[in-house]
């Protein structure tokens, strides 16, 4: 498998129609501006579309993939290693964050485990049927999975991607459930970025002190001597330092591209799994809208060299899609509105510019030194 193949695979969202929903704008009742990035928001979401006016956002659906990482036996994170099933548990339950939002917003929720280090019967079938391991390896000194477990994690993420644009789902929320999962990810963004591990390191979703910033640090560091060998080659880098999860990440986000499928980003390490393919397809971030401004230095990083500009600034940083699911009401508002204002009367113009003209003339008329 080669990632790079996608390049020739994703094209850009339509351009001709992007410019026929701009031209419409140009003719709403609200003046041009007003809406501020409402107005990009909808005509984004046309070109994707294909469509003039817009459709509104009506089946979008939360993806989330969920992994445990070696590293965080390291003490890297908030939470103890190998217990992000009980963050699978708590969205299942309907107490997670992502939960309680989700269904605030009348969003379902998908959660696919790609990589979780407990016994499968702690979870439904529905949820770990998809496992590509147990876990992952310790990034600072061994690979995170072989080469065979990337492809498959990558093609799982295919699948998924094609499973949700089958069933008619019309905007991905997605989102990731991990402990030790920032670890990876602000490797990966190191590594693509050309930086050193104290420029990407932060505090992690579960927040975490000095001295385990430390040492997360110290697993970046030696993480990223690991990964620069094969920066070449994106599923070698992902295998070396990723994890399941993140690989099924960048698989889904390649093929949501192919498919036309919006997909909004959270926080880091969607932000890195998304660096990761846009190094394998340069067309492939158009199709996507960073959802919030986390706060951790890597996802900033990411995000500047995407070009991608975050809708929100709230610093969550709790994971599970809960960032980039605030900003949904903002793209369903962006339809609704470059859908449904009514535009302005054919000859409102010219009656304005004939009233303009007509008043030039009554006043040359009153004084004739003006004429």
């Amino acid at each position: 498998m080669n990632l790079d193949d996608f390049s020739d695979l994703i094209e850009r969202p339509d351009g001709g129609v992007r410019r026929d929903a701009e031209e419409r704008r140009e003719r709403l009742t609200v003046p041009p501006g007003a809406l501020g990035r409402l107005d990009e928001l909808g005509e984004w979401l046309s070109a994707a579309q294909q469509a003039v006016p817009v459709r509104p956002v009506d089946q979008p659906r939360v993806v989330v993939f969920a992994a445990d990482h070696g590293v965080a036996a390291l003490d890297v994170s908030g939470r103890a290693a190998g217990t992000a099933y009980e963050l699978v548990r708590e969205t299942l339950d309907g107490t997670g964050p992502i939960a309680v939002l989700a269904r605030r917003f009348a969003v379902p929720v998908r959660i696919v485990d790609a990589g979780l280090d407990c016994d499968p019967e702690l979870l439904p079938d529905s949820v770990v049927r998809h496992r590509v391991r147990r876990g992952s390896g310790r990034i600072d000194i061994e690979d995170a999975m072989t080469a065979d477990e990337a492809e498959r994690a990558v093609r799982l993420g295919m699948a998924i991607a094609d499973e949700e644009a089958d069933s008619g789902t019309d905007l991905v929320v997605l989102g990731d459930l991990s402990v030790g999962g920032t670890t990876a990810a602000a490797t990966l963004i190191a590594a693509l970025c050309g930086t050193d591990a104290s420029v990407v390191t932060g505090r992690g979703g579960a927040g975490i002190d000095d001295l385990a910033w430390m040492r997360k640090c110290a697993a970046i560091r030696d993480a990223l001597r690991r990964a620069r060998p094969v920066l070449g080659d994106q599923l070698e880098l992902l295998a070396a330092v990723g994890g399941a999860d993140l690989a099924a990440m960048t698989g889904f986000l390649l093929q949501s591209a192919v498919r036309r499928m919006p997909v909004v980003l959270d926080g880091v390490v969607g932000a890195a799994c998304a660096l990761v393919a846009q190094r394998a397809a340069f067309r492939a971030p158009d199709w996507w809208l960073a959802g919030q401004a986390s706060g951790e230095p890597a996802q900033a990083k990411a995000l500047d060299r995407m070009a991608l500009t975050p809708l929100l600034d709230h610093g969550v940083t709790v994971g599970g899609g809960c960032g980039a699911i605030l900003a949904l009401p903002l793209v369903q508002a962006a339809a609704a509105l470059a859908a449904e204002l009514p535009e302005r009367a054919p000859d409102a113009g010219k009656s304005e510019e004939a009233g303009s003209a007509d008043a030039a003339t009554a006043a040359a008329a009153a004084d004739p030194a003006t004429a």
